[in-house]
């Protein structure tokens, strides 16, 4: 078991939640409330990652994020040292590829909250922060576990993307994932069953774990 790979893979997956946690409310949030024009096109941007092969995303990424490019070089001012290939442009990468798992979810969850109880919010004199805190996260908490749920086990299990923007550097940016890959390609199949294991046993837990959560929750509020 490489429980380097093993632990930097949690790693990976928490931050990703965390990022994307508030990323996915208000984003979520304003796409199920708004209309206007531009909307389904914003809609299919975010869509991407689900239909583009994660090679060809990570494509894009890894040129995007490399020394000639804007953010490349940004990032090479600021902080001395190249996006690509380390932990954090990994982390960057994962939280673009993970919007939809993030986002659409969370959408969801959120456009089946009935138009009268918003309507009876404002009516209350409850400012939109604070309807969203008391009222509307609560009725949307279901969907929005759904969306982090589906976020961690997915960047826990992702391999293009992290082969292609992170490579396979021990300690920096090789997930389990990847130590899967390099068991197999070394004829370690026992090694490579051991964490695949592992990586299906929590994924599995986490998204049991999300159903049960949303269920008790659907009952509360029932």
């Amino acid at each position: 078991m490489d429980w380097t790979a093993f632990f930097l893979s949690l790693r990976l997956a928490g931050l990703t939640v965390l990022i994307l946690l508030p990323v996915a409310v208000f984003a979520g949030r304003f796409l199920a409330y708004r209309h206007f024009a531009a909307k389904s096109l914003i809609e299919a941007v975010v869509m991407l990652p689900l239909v583009l092969p994660p090679t060809v995303f990570g494509f894009y990424l890894l040129t995007g994020f490399g020394a000639r490019s804007p953010i490349g070089q940004a990032w090479q001012a600021m902080f001395g040292q190249p996006l690509v290939f380390t932990f954090e442009g990994l982390l960057l990468a994962s939280v673009i590829f993970n919007l939809p798992f993030a986002i659409q979810p969370t959408q969801r969850g959120f456009e089946a909250i009935p138009v009268q109880v918003r309507e009876a919010a404002a009516c209350c004199g409850l400012s939109p922060l604070r309807a969203l805190w008391r009222i509307e996260l609560p009725l949307a908490w279901p969907g929005l576990m759904t969306a982090m749920a589906l976020t961690f086990a997915h960047t826990l299990g992702e391999f293009g993307i992290v082969l292609m923007v992170g490579g396979s550097i021990p300690g920096q940016t090789k997930t389990i994932a990847i130590s899967i890959y390099d068991k197999v390609q070394g004829f370690d199949m026992q090694g490579a069953a051991t964490m695949s294991a592992v990586l299906l046993a929590i994924s599995l837990t986490t998204i049991m774990l999300t159903f049960w959560l949303s269920a008790r929750a659907g009952r509360r509020l029932s």
